[in-house]
C-alpha cells in the first residue's frame, strides 16, 4: 500500500488561525529565489511574525510573565533580539566596537528584568530592535555575498560568515516565535498561526 500526499485548501481548518491568512501582513518568501533571497526573507518573516505577536497588546500585557517560572515577556523577546540583532550585525559581522543595549557582562538577563509595564520602555525596545534590524538589512544588501568573513571573532567559533549568520538569525527568532507563540495564548487565548497560507498537507491513502 502506497501513500501520496495531497494538499487542500479548507477554510475550516483555519477558524484557530492568529489572523485570516487573506489578511496576514507578512509576504511569503519567494519559493523560487536565490540563495541570499531565500535567507534574507525568510528572516524578515521571522521578524515579521515576532511583530505580529506583540500586536493589539498593552503595556501590562506585552510586559506579563506568563509562563512561569520563566521571566520571558514578548517585551524581553523584542529587547533580547535588538541584542541580539546588534551582537551579531554591528559587533561581530562589521566589527563595531559596541555593547548590549540591554544585556551585559554584569547581567546576562537585563533585556528580560527590565521588561516592565512602562509606555517608554515598550516605545524604546520597539524603536531600538527596528533600529538594529535596519543596520542589519542595509549591511546584508551592501554584502558582495553570503561568503564575506566577519570583521571580528566570535568568541566560540572564531570568524563567520554571512551565510551563517543568517542561517543562525533564522533559527533564533524561529525558536523564540515558538515561545511567543505560548506566551500570546496566555495572554488573550489567540493561537498560533497556521503555515501554509490556509493549506492543510493530508496523507491520502493509494490502494
Amino acid at each position: 500500500m502506497a501513500r501520496s500526499v495531497g494538499m487542500v485548501d479548507d477554510h475550516r481548518m483555519c477558524a484557530d488561525m492568529f489572523i485570516d491568512f487573506e489578511n496576514d501582513p507578512r509576504p511569503d518568501p519567494a519559493p523560487r529565489a536565490d540563495e541570499r533571497t531565500t535567507l534574507v526573507e525568510f528572516l524578515r518573516w521571522q521578524r515579521e511574525t515576532l511583530e505580529l505577536k506583540c500586536s493589539g497588546l498593552d503595556e501590562a500585557q506585552l510586559a506579563s510573565r506568563g509562563v512561569e517560572p520563566s521571566t520571558m515577556s514578548l517585551l524581553g523577546l523584542i529587547r533580547h533580539m535588538a541584542d541580539v540583532e546588534r551582537g551579531w550585525f554591528r559587533e561581530v559581522m562589521a566589527g563595531q566596537d559596541v555593547t548590549g543595549h540591554y544585556e551585559n557582562e554584569a547581567n546576562r538577563e537585563a533585556a528580560w528584568d527590565g521588561a516592565v509595564a512602562d509606555a517608554e520602555v515598550v516605545a524604546e525596545a520597539f524603536r531600538l530592535w527596528r533600529a538594529e534590524i535596519a543596520f542589519a538589512e542595509q549591511f546584508i544588501a551592501d554584502a558582495p555575498d553570503l561568503d564575506l568573513v566577519s570583521a571580528t571573532d566570535d568568541a566560540w567559533r572564531g570568524r563567520m560568515s554571512l551565510r551563517w549568520v543568517l542561517v543562525h538569525m533564522i533559527e533564533e527568532y524561529a525558536r523564540h516565535n515558538g515561545h511567543s507563540d505560548l506566551l500570546r495564548e496566555r495572554i488573550d487565548g489567540r493561537v498560533g498561526q497556521q503555515p501554509g497560507r490556509g493549506r492543510v498537507f493530508r496523507h491520502n491513502r493509494v490502494h
